[in-house]
């Protein structure tokens, strides 16, 4: 029903049922993971209004399991992938398989599925660090590519009684940046004035 994926391993498809609606997947030597994927073979759907949480487990330094809830997967969001680097310190939170008896050892974690109510599921709330930006890294170079221009432009502005007249410059308004494209732009050049002018020298 689930997989396990781990970058630079094989597929992980041999969960280990704990009960009918508890699975967990072994990830030996997890120190060395960044990133973990888990998705639905595409087999066996979840049952109507159900979905599956997914918990990472790793032995703090008592050798005792933390459990930490990383995100969920759904008939309707089949798959995800989760950032596991950088968890291994912190508190653990409430969790489905504390009086399961699942081994461990020092150097393997596991990631756990645990099938519940989809409004159960909505009523949970993800440890922040898991989370995997969605951005492409083209849309992350086009981002701080605009941010540097705009640091680099603005280093030239001057205020309005600042201009003196000069025929060979051009006197660009700030704001035609937002008018640009004021659905990308606006959150990246949030601070900027529309009072500020751009000043090129051409």
């Amino acid at each position: 029903m689930f997989g396990c994926l781990v970058a630079g391993r094989l597929v992980q498809t041999d969960a280990q049922q704990i009960t009918k609606d508890k699975f967990v997947f072994n990830l030996p030597d997890y120190e060395s993971i960044n990133h973990v994927v888990v998705f639905m073979l595409g087999t066996i759907p979840f049952p109507e209004r159900m979905g599956g949480s997914v918990y990472i487990s790793y032995p703090d330094q008592s050798g005792m399991p933390v459990w930490q809830l990383l995100g969920f997967i759904t008939n309707e969001k089949p798959s995800a992938i989760f950032k596991i680097s950088g968890l291994k310190s912190g508190e653990g939170s409430q969790h489905p398989f504390g009086t399961m008896n699942i081994p461990q050892t020092p150097s393997v974690a596991q990631i756990g599925i645990s099938v519940e109510l989809l409004e159960q599921l909505a009523q949970q709330t993800p440890i922040v660090n898991a989370a995997v930006s969605t951005a492409d890294s083209f849309t992350q170079f086009t981002q701080k590519m605009l941010d540097n221009f705009y640091n680099f432009a603005t280093s030239f502005a001057v205020s309005q009684t600042q201009m003196t007249p000069n025929p060979s410059e051009v006197f660009i308004p700030a704001n035609v940046i937002l008018k640009w494209d004021p659905g990308s732009c606006l959150s990246i050049f949030s601070g900027m004035s529309s009072l500020v002018v751009i000043h090129f020298f051409l």
